[in-house]
């Protein structure tokens, strides 16, 4: 069970999974040792070494120092924290150390004694240190998951016992693991989603979108999803953020304007899966829906599904003799002739809402559709009815 203490608004010290070692270093040797990993949300550590002589002991261990101190600012704003932290007893023995962000580093140190890219170097040697690491160390960056100590002897006869304790600061906005910077990661993901080039405001969709994902996932949560478990939540939080940033309509608008584009560029089968995909197999289709798939469907000659689609259109809009037309024309490519004209004959006298004759408009269809390859061997006898 995770256990903490000092907690503020801002944050807490996490002794649950602070670092308390105790080092035997031989003379004259040089030894490392890596911190327990750091929670997420860490963003400052205070560290204490303290070298004692045989048989002695700390007289008060470093988390339970930090309950008198809420924040690190109390370590941080004057010297009086830092002498608070060292009032433990320490033996005559001296070591100088060092501070790494890599492992590969610490073991270069381990076996040179160079401090090679030590994000901090105690070359005077020390019988005690204590300190904060804090984000402006570069000890600690946006991703800091564990640091390590090296450690050399200053003494070259007998061996020395050296206490290491780090206790990491966890802020409360930080702790699920989402920093600025895998924030805009995000931000880039939901960026590229088909939803995102189709609304009107981008940043509110994108705001909602992040706020989403980062609410109910901690960033190690995340990344350890299959990709097929983020393509599915990447998806619902999509469409959930859509919804909650007030842009639906709009969305839907533009893909029916994309899905009409298809049609007209001699591209059918790219405008009835968008329709299908983002309208109708998520129940949000109206009756101009199915107008417009219907009339996809007629455009790359699947007539069958045309006539169903319009006969929904008409179902849920029986006043739009659009979709009469269009079903007229739908019977007299499927060999139902008796059908598109029974059509034909009850609303051949009718405008449309533009003020196009009915007749007008059913010339001027028949014009693309033979210029796009219709048989138009049935095309004077509608024309017979409609003189």
């Amino acid at each position: 069970m995770s256990v903490s203490f000092a907690q503020t608004s801002e944050g807490f010290w996490d002794n649950s999974r602070s670092t308390n070692e105790t080092v035997i270093l031989n003379a004259g040797k040089r030894k490392m040792v890596k911190t327990y990993d750091f929670p997420s949300g860490t963003t400052e550590v205070v560290y204490r070494i303290s070298l004692l002589d045989d048989n002695q002991k700390i007289s008060s261990s470093l988390v339970s120092l930090l309950k008198s101190i809420p924040d690190p600012s109390g370590i941080s704003q004057g010297a009086a924290g830092g002498v608070f932290l060292l009032s433990t007893i320490t033996g005559d023995d001296k070591c100088s150390f060092a501070v790494f962000t890599t492992e590969a580093d610490a073991i270069n140190y381990e076996k040179t004694g160079l401090a090679k890219n030590a994000c901090l170097v105690q070359e005077e040697p020390v019988n005690k240190a204590a300190n904060l690491l804090s984000e402006k160390s570069k000890c600690m960056g946006p991703a800091s998951g564990n640091l390590w100590f090296g450690f050399k002897s200053d003494n070259w006869v007998m061996k020395q016992k050296i206490v290491l304790e780090v206790v990491p600061w966890v802020n409360n906005n930080l702790k699920n693991g989402w920093t600025a910077d895998r924030k805009k990661e995000i931000v880039q993901l939901g960026d590229k989603l088909g939803i995102a080039q189709k609304v009107g405001n981008k940043d509110l969709f994108l705001g909602n979108f992040v706020t989403a994902l980062v609410s109910k996932y901690s960033y190690e949560g995340y990344k350890k999803l299959l990709n097929v478990e983020k393509t599915k939540i990447i998806e619902d939080l999509a469409e959930e953020s859509l919804l909650k940033s007030g842009q639906l309509k709009n969305y839907l608008d533009a893909v029916r304007t994309q899905a009409n584009t298809y049609g007209l560029s001699n591209k059918p089968d790219l405008g009835i899966d968008l329709v299908h995909k983002e309208i109708i197999d998520k129940n949000r289709a109206v009756a101009e829906d199915y107008y417009l798939i219907g009339d996809l469907y007629l455009s790359s000659k699947q007539f069958v599904k045309a006539e169903d689609a319009l006969q929904k259109a008409i179902q849920m809009n029986k006043s739009d003799i659009r979709y009469q037309l269009k079903l007229a024309h739908v019977y007299l490519f499927s060999d139902q002739l008796s059908k598109a004209k029974g059509i034909h004959k009850k609303y051949h006298l009718n405008y449309f809402s533009n003020n196009k004759s009915w007749v007008d408009q059913t010339k001027e269809d028949f014009k693309k559709f033979e210029q796009n390859g219709f048989d138009t061997s049935d095309f004077k006898k509608i024309l017979r009815i409609l003189e």
